[in-house]
């Protein structure tokens, strides 16, 4: 019983969520100072985030909330999913300007990495055609999306297209980001249910679970990390 409870002591520890974003020994000092090992880290993470948004996909019980979107613009304009989803992100791009935010290497490498592994995932990774099936690839995608965000933000080198619209709103309207969040994603949804995009049981999880998700890979990674 006493190794059981410490096992369970170590878990909770392992796995506590962490509030901030964790200090990385290579996170950068701006968000142009790409170095060799932070340039890895970053694809990787980029990488496993398309990844971990392509099993949403094919989970086939409802995508995030850009990917929502981004799948609806796909068929209406006959791109690829991929293709849609590297628009939106130049799109949120050009809305930056006016909110004087900044960009860095990592928000390129955001907009050109994750369309190209989300494409790649959704050719490769099989749809999932019962519900219980479609729930386990769901939070398996939910799980590696909190693992890859947590990868890419220790990295230091600029957020994403969609989180820096999100956190230029916030300074310009000192809005709580929770709620900047929930307006964007509630409209982003809602315009991507009327172009068609697939909303539904996957997209209410990962709304409940990807800042868990974050948060706990946040947390490990600064206990791995930890000096």
């Amino acid at each position: 019983m006493s190794s059981a409870n410490g096992l369970i002591r170590l878990i909770t520890h392992w796995f506590k969520p962490h509030h901030t974003i964790p200090r990385t020994p290579w996170r950068a000092h701006s968000r142009w100072n790409v170095a060799p090992i932070r340039f890895i880290i970053l694809i990787f993470g980029l990488a496993i985030f398309g990844f971990g948004e392509a099993l949403l996909v094919q989970s086939d019980i409802g995508n995030s909330p850009w990917v929502v979107f981004a799948e609806g613009l796909s068929l209406k304009t006959s791109l690829s999913l991929g293709w849609s989803t590297f628009i939106t992100s130049c799109a949120v791009l050009f809305l930056w300007i006016p909110l004087q935010e900044r960009i860095g290497f990592g928000t390129l490498a955001n907009a050109i990495v994750i369309p190209l592994t989300l494409q790649l995932g959704v050719d490769h990774f099989p749809l999932q055609e019962s519900m219980v099936n479609g729930v386990v690839v769901a939070f398996c995608g939910i799980a590696l999306v909190g693992i890859a965000t947590a990868l890419y933000i220790s990295c230091g080198l600029g957020p994403g297209p969609r989180d820096g619209l999100m956190t230029a709103l916030h300074h310009r309207t000192k809005v709580r980001v929770g709620r900047v969040r929930l307006g964007i994603e509630a409209c982003v949804v809602l315009i991507g249910i009327l172009l068609g995009g697939n909303a539904g049981l996957g997209t209410i999880l990962f709304a409940l679970f990807v800042g868990q998700s974050v948060a706990i890979s946040c947390g490990v990674l600064a206990r791995l990390t930890a000096r």
